[in-house]
């Protein structure tokens, strides 16, 4: 059996060599995510975001809702709301996120321009990396499992710093 690739081998579990090997992936992988969507949304016209920008810019714009500041912090699974509302500040100063005040609450949505920075970037999304994927039915299928065992994953994680910050 190979030795399992991983980032801290001090941390390998006997019982889960696997679970340091998906870690070291998933170091890197978020790694190359990161670089991927800020060189992406750059070259769509939108330069000197954080991955964390784009990220926000994308949500604000999903499904042509409003948003709220904990909204949004919920669904990106982002306990910080001063990385968020500093993100929200930065892209309403491009012109891209504007914030509308309803009462005591504020919403954030995409500008006509936001969208068009985000239509380039499906675009050369498209282009450069779906065309790259050369996907058929059964890597997609896989990636569909992919995403799936992610999002237990995650749940997985969240329970385990929950029982961590009670120690």
């Amino acid at each position: 059996m190979a030795k399992p690739i991983v980032s801290s081998a001090h941390l390998v579990s006997p019982r889960s060599a696997e679970m340091s090997e998906f870690e070291f992936g998933l170091i890197v992988s978020g790694n190359a995510f990161n670089r991927w969507i800020v060189h992406c949304m750059s070259a769509a016209g939108l330069k000197e975001l954080t991955p964390l920008d784009v990220l926000v810019l994308h949500h604000v714009t999903h499904r042509a809702r409003d948003k709220r500041l904990a909204d949004i912090c919920f669904i990106m699974n982002v306990e910080d709301t001063h990385l968020i509302n500093y993100s929200l500040k930065k892209l309403q100063s491009l012109g891209v996120v504007a914030s509308r005040k309803n009462g005591k609450e504020v919403t954030y949505s995409s500008t006509e321009a936001g969208q068009k920075y985000v239509e380039r970037y499906r675009e050369i999304r498209e282009n450069c990396l779906i065309d790259a994927l050369n996907a058929d039915d059964g890597l997609n299928r896989d990636i569909g499992e992919l995403a799936r065992l992610l999002r237990v994953l995650s749940g997985m994680y969240d329970q385990a710093a929950r029982a961590a910050a009670s120690l």
